[in-house]
């Protein structure tokens, strides 16, 4: 990237990097409010039908947490480029992104991902500075585009869909966001995944569903691996952070035979760890936390990490 495009980029791929990816920090670390499907249906509305993948991760709440409080003083941000971005893009990142939701490709690997993000943004500001650094505007559907420059590399696109909302992606990707809120046919119409997404959502500080066949298939494993997993359709994640993480892993197998021997699969595995955490307890706190259940085609793994081992993170940072 040329240093003539790298503000468009950094204004552009801000909510991206920022909320994508202390939204995953914040999956992981805590400072989430509980969120169910309901407050952004608005959202989904722009997430296409065939996505595979769908997640939520408060990025507001991470930034006023404690933790995170903790985690910067420990990994202290440069005070002086975030100001620089600040003044150039006019996007806050401590306080102008509320929150994220992401969808991964659908059918295709080539429908690319994308980013659904609110919060408060400087549009006029952005499309400046997309101009004097050599972006392309376009209104597409009623909604105004930026395109990056073309490098020789993907272009990205940034859509301003609502007032205090945007959407990142290719320009493919952002397209197909928009047309699916135009013609009502979003993932809100995918009754399965809408399923698990209210189920979860309403007592989940963040959460992510799939299509774990669809995720499987184009991730090409090696056939000796692929040959031993059941079959599975869906799969859930869900995580509460209170001082601590508590979450749960779910996992909807095509039928009750597959869903057993997974669960044999997984309870192996569980076995192997007991013996290898014995001889660090830290480790073996986290292990013992594990808890297996489920039933018919449904596999549940139940997880905690302690608030001990979450403190710990500082200052092993710190240590490197």
């Amino acid at each position: 990237m040329t240093k003539k495009t790298r503000y468009f980029m950094a204004g552009s791929a801000a909510v991206l990097t920022a909320g994508l990816g202390t939204g995953l920090v914040a999956y992981f670390v805590g400072g989430f409010t509980p969120v169910s499907a309901a407050p952004i249906a608005n959202e989904l509305r722009y997430v296409p039908a065939d996505s595979a993948v769908i997640a939520y991760a408060d990025v507001r709440s991470i930034m006023d947490s404690d933790l995170r409080q903790q985690l910067k003083a420990a990994m202290p941000m440069h005070e002086k480029g975030q100001e620089e971005f600040q003044a150039q893009t006019g996007i806050d990142i401590e306080k102008d992104i509320d929150y994220v939701v992401a969808a991964a490709a659908g059918p295709t690997p080539e429908a690319g991902g994308l980013v659904v993000a609110r919060g408060r943004f400087n549009n006029t500001q952005l499309e400046a500075l997309a101009t004097q650094h050599g972006g392309r505007l376009e209104e597409y559907q009623g909604k105004r585009l930026i395109h990056s420059p073309d490098n020789g590399g993907q272009q990205m696109t940034l859509a301003f869909l609502e007032a205090g909302l945007v959407a990142i992606g290719t320009k493919a990707t952002v397209q197909r966001a928009i047309d699916a809120q135009m013609s009502s046919r979003s993932v809100t119409g995918n009754s399965e995944m809408m399923d698990l997404v209210a189920e979860i959502g309403n007592s989940s500080n963040a959460w992510a569903v799939g299509r774990f066949d669809t995720i499987a298939q184009q991730a090409k494993l090696p056939a000796e691996i692929a040959s031993r997993m059941p079959p599975v359709k869906w799969f859930a994640a869900s995580g509460h952070v209170n001082g601590g993480i508590s979450g749960t892993l779910r996992a909807e197998a095509n039928d009750d035979a597959s869903a057993e021997l997974l669960r044999r699969q997984v309870s192996g595995a569980l076995a192997f760890g007991e013996m290898v955490a014995k001889s660090d307890p830290k480790v073996g706190a986290l292990i013992n936390s594990l808890q297996l259940s489920g039933s018919g085609k449904t596999v549940a793994l139940s997880f905690t990490v302690p608030a001990e081992l979450l403190a710990m993170i500082p200052a092993a940072v710190e240590r490197h």
